[in-house]
């Protein structure tokens, strides 16, 4: 019985086996469950995939609108964002941490400095680094489920942008000639360059009213060069003598013909050969990348002829020190001797710039020692005394004017820009005293000062001079500034290359008369039995009243030497000639 029974369950089941109608049904429902299941994962994924694309996108529109807007990141951020239909935006402060929800979206802004020129990708934005020019945004959410919310873990939308945005503008710093004298600025250049510069008033007024393309400039001495398929910055990466530099200035399209003579007749007959690192002229930021003949897209960029000539005339006196006799050429003055020490400005401080905020540009610190012979009278001292000769031992240092550009703006456009400079003078200090001639080109050290002598007191008999009386003196002045002065120029100044001044004070008072006013002195009388303190008294007067009467001359000397240097006493000259703020682009 049993057996029969074994043997009919197994031709059941092979018969079971053996019939496949219904096994189409049966996997069908046994599979269902996990083909809908894994339907449902494929759609919530690719909803989530283009959600966290949709995310991206806002992000980077976020960062670029931010980045457009630095003072009101945070505002120009939830703007966007809410206006593209992210749900409910939280700005994550610094230090907080907020969990995204449902409905709930979280982000963080944070501005900071981005540095392309940076080799690590990773460390091209610094964070909360001033001045800022980029922006970094993050943002965190939780994206929508729609059938696999109990089968998968609670997912977070994680996405980042970093948009940088480089405001540029062309300025420079330097002192304007108001008033030109042709003689001393001659003197001047041929003791800087060698050679014998002869130019007329109407010469150096063509230069002073001329701008010059940078750019065209430096085309045509990349010419000169024979530099081709170069970029701008291959160009001043070189060296050129001031011959080269004044006749590619003279080739720019443009140039007024006056100008134009005046650097032809420079270049012919510098004689200097010493070669200019050119990258001290100019620097020419981001915009040195640009291949030869291409230009900057809204930005200008011109500078003053006759600020690049004396520029490069400084540089190019490699030496450091020029000496120029005037003679008897100064009103007033017997004899003029001039000996001039230029310290070369930081290496990364350029006279002209072309970049973004945080840019400097600086003056060279310029030391000055005058000997002059001031006259020779009849002072009327009485005893017998004719003769009063009166010497001027003048020392003058000005330390580098700088300029820094601290912002540029368009509020509403780029006809609304502004730029601001923090202008800070050079601090100038006057003695009027002996120096040690050979420290006055070591700016490493200070200079010292010990009294000269300021007159000689004679008596002229039968063609003879017999020294009676021996003046001894010093005196010094100083002009101070501790802190910058901000210049803000808008798009009228820029268009009209407008120059602004920044004084360390206002100087009412002739330099020189302040130091004759301090003036210092003792009386040798050369072994004669005469009260020094009665003497003294009646010769000071006599001193100071003729030194009074060339302290105008004498200031118009050195007003016209140092704005030929582009120096000025205690002054910065700033002028913005092209501004752009840019475009944001993502970076990162």
């Amino acid at each position: 019985m049993l057996l029969r029974a074994c043997n009919a369950i197994g031709q059941l089941a092979r018969s079971m086996l053996a019939d496949r109608q219904a096994n189409f049904a049966v996997m069908t429902a046994l599979s269902a469950p996990v083909a809908l299941a894994l339907a449902a994962v494929a759609i919530d994924e690719a909803s989530i995939y283009a959600e966290r694309r949709e995310a991206q996108a806002m992000v980077d529109l976020a960062a670029i609108t931010a980045a457009s807007n630095i003072p009101n990141v945070d505002a120009a951020v939830v703007t966007t964002l809410t206006d593209n239909g992210m749900p409910g935006i939280v700005v994550q402060g610094s230090g907080e941490t907020i969990a995204p929800a449902v409905g709930k979206t979280v982000v963080s802004v944070t501005p900071g400095r981005y540095a392309a020129s940076t080799a690590t990708v990773s460390q091209r934005f610094q964070s909360g680094v001033t001045p800022y020019n980029a922006v970094h945004v993050t943002l965190k959410k939780i994206p929508a489920r729609y059938f696999a919310s109990s089968l998968l873990p609670t997912p977070v939308i994680g996405t980042e942008a970093t948009a940088s945005m480089t405001p540029q503008a062309t300025f420079s710093v330097g002192s304007r000639l108001l008033s030109v004298n042709g003689g001393i600025l001659n003197a001047l250049l041929s003791g800087l360059l060698g050679g014998n510069i002869s130019l007329s008033v109407m010469d150096y007024n063509g230069l002073i009213s001329a701008d010059v393309s940078v750019l065209s400039f430096i085309d045509g001495l990349a010419t000169q060069l024979s530099l081709t398929g170069v970029t701008y910055s291959d160009v001043l990466a070189s060296k050129a003598t001031v011959g080269q530099i004044a006749t590619a200035m003279a080739n720019v399209p443009g140039l007024g013909n006056t100008a134009k003579v005046a650097l032809q007749s420079i270049a012919s007959k510098s004689t200097s050969t010493f070669k200019i690192p050119l990258n001290k002229l100019v620097d020419l930021g981001s915009v040195g990348s640009l291949a030869l003949g291409q230009r900057p897209a809204g930005l200008g960029v011109d500078a003053s002829a006759m600020g690049m000539l004396t520029a490069a005339a400084v540089l190019a006196n490699g030496t450091n020190q020029a000496q120029v006799n005037l003679g008897a050429t100064v009103p007033g003055l017997l004899s003029t001797a001039l000996t001039i020490a230029i310290g070369e400005p930081m290496q990364s401080s350029p006279w002209l710039a072309v970049d973004g905020i945080g840019t400097v540009v600086r003056t060279a610190q310029t030391r000055i020692k005058l000997v002059a012979s001031v006259g020779v009278g009849t002072p009327g001292l009485g005893g017998g005394i004719s003769l009063l000769a009166v010497n001027l031992p003048l020392n003058v240092e000005v330390a580098y004017a700088e300029a820094k550009l601290t912002d540029i703006t368009c509020p509403t456009g780029p006809s609304s820009i502004n730029v601001s400079m923090a202008a800070h003078p050079g601090i100038a200090s006057l003695h009027l005293a002996n120096s040690n001639s050979s420290g006055l080109g070591d700016f490493s050290q200070p200079q010292t000062f010990t009294d000269a002598e300021i007159a000689d007191v004679s008596l002229h008999l039968l063609l003879i001079n017999i020294p009676l009386i021996q003046v001894m003196g010093s005196a010094a002045t100083a002009i101070t500034n501790n802190s910058p002065t901000t210049l803000t120029f808008n798009a009228t100044d820029i268009a009209n290359k407008t120059v602004k001044t920044v004084s360390t004070r206002n100087i009412s008072q002739s330099l020189t008369t302040s130091l004759v006013g301090n003036l210092s002195l003792s009386v040798n009388a050369l072994g004669l039995g005469i009260d020094l303190t009665a003497l003294l008294a009646t010769v000071k007067p006599a001193v100071v009243a003729v030194l009074n009467g060339v302290t105008a001359p004498v200031d118009d000397l050195l007003y016209n030497v140092l704005s030929a240097l582009g120096v000025g006493v205690g002054q910065a000259d700033v002028r913005v000639t092209g501004a752009t703020c840019g475009r944001a682009v993502l970076v990162q």
